[in-house]
């Protein structure tokens, strides 16, 4: 799936999903749909819905984007290094279809101390009652 052709993901995407998915861009701290949502449910990639993180693991880090403590397991995000914008930081990205969906941080709360960042544009909410 990560082969599929530029055109298909314009389609499926809004511009700005796009932007965040495809060309690894970031939205705004505290304007995604994610960033304070409590509901219990599995957040999906918006590219190609496979399961990356469950609410359980969601916390709230204070710095505006969606946060989890962990991915649903380790076979599902991939980990590049991102050396954009004069820093040194590690990209997350989805294994399955290499949707960009943020970064990872060693600053999180116990049990990993991760703080995994990512944008709300690039995961889809599937709740328990869906």
């Amino acid at each position: 799936m990560k082969d599929t052709d530029d055109g298909v993901w314009r389609e499926k995407l809004t511009s700005e999903e796009y932007y965040v998915c495809r060309e690894k861009g970031t939205e705004r701290a505290f304007s995604g749909e994610y960033w304070d949502c409590k509901v219990a449910g599995s957040y999906l990639c918006k590219c190609c819905e496979k399961t990356l993180f469950l609410s359980e693991h969601k916390y709230d880090s204070g710095c505006g984007w969606p946060s989890f403590y962990q991915g649903i397991d380790s076979d599902v995000l991939e980990e590049t290094s991102d050396t954009s914008l004069g820093m040194v930081r590690t990209e997350i990205t989805c294994k399955n279809c290499g949707s960009h969906l943020g970064h990872v941080f060693e600053d999180g709360p116990e049990p990993t101390g991760l703080r995994y960042c990512i944008n709300s544009l690039s995961i889809t909410l599937k709740t328990k009652q869906s």
